[in-house]
């Protein structure tokens, strides 16, 4: 006899309205430094105030937006000084959540890896070649990889971090992901990457993911840099 189906539960608000405006922050729905309204985000997002002040708040411990001086909200600023200071805590604790990771993971987490990996290698294999390639579906998957390679890391404050910073970083991804002419797949990259964490060789498996960080950071101040001159050329 076949179990009854549980019905599908709905998020609560706030975090319907959290996911709807961390999704439209890191896609770039709102630039750097826009003012976020609250009667306007009600209009948007049909949420009455209450949810919509819980979730900015969410977001700002996350430092995908700030705190107003008139306390309002503003979406963080994207500076190459912030994109640096991301990048050093990320090498910091990103390193050594995987190097606890691999001392501690088990067989399950070992599948874990690898599922994320192949279902991320299988949507960028799919991926064009315009300059609007790091979609929602890509940016899930690229964070459910990374999230995976340090999900056996016992700490779950380092976890939590590391989880905040690689949010702070992809808005950063996705910012110059629009103003590339080609796309840039990491596929190799990543697959390395696992491959070592699977070893439990933790030295080259930390050295791959340390690069991983440092190259994402000089791709974007790149971009950085052509979007600066274009607009001192006019």
């Amino acid at each position: 006899m076949y179990e009854k189906e549980q019905p599908t539960r709905t998020p609560p608000l706030v975090d319907q309205a959290f996911a709807q405006l961390r999704r439209d922050v890191l896609g770039g729905t709102y630039g750097a430094g826009a003012k976020l309204k609250l009667d306007e985000l009600q209009t948007a997002y049909g949420f009455s105030s209450s949810p919509l002040r819980e979730a900015l708040s969410r977001l700002a411990q996350e430092g995908l937006i700030r705190a107003d001086e008139r306390r309002g909200f503003r979406v963080a600023a994207i500076s190459a000084a912030d994109l640096a200071d991301i990048t050093r805590m990320r090498v910091m604790l990103d390193v050594q959540a995987l190097r606890e990771s691999i001392a501690h993971g088990d067989d399950a987490w070992e599948a874990a890896v690898v599922g994320a990996f192949h279902r991320l290698e299988k949507v960028e294999a799919r991926l064009g070649d315009g300059p609007v390639v790091l979609d929602e579906g890509w940016t899930d998957l690229h964070t459910a990889y990374h999230m995976a390679l340090i999900s056996a890391c016992p700490s779950e404050r380092l976890r939590t971090w590391s989880a905040s910073l690689f949010d702070q970083a992809e808005r950063y991804r996705r910012y110059s992901a629009r103003f590339r002419k080609t796309s840039r797949r990491k596929s190799n990259e990543h697959r390395k990457l696992m491959d070592a964490t699977l070893r439990r060789d933790a030295d080259t498996a930390s050295a791959l993911l340390e690069e991983h960080i440092l190259s994402t950071e000089r791709n974007v101040l790149a971009v950085l840099d052509q979007v600066e001159h274009r607009q001192q050329t006019g």
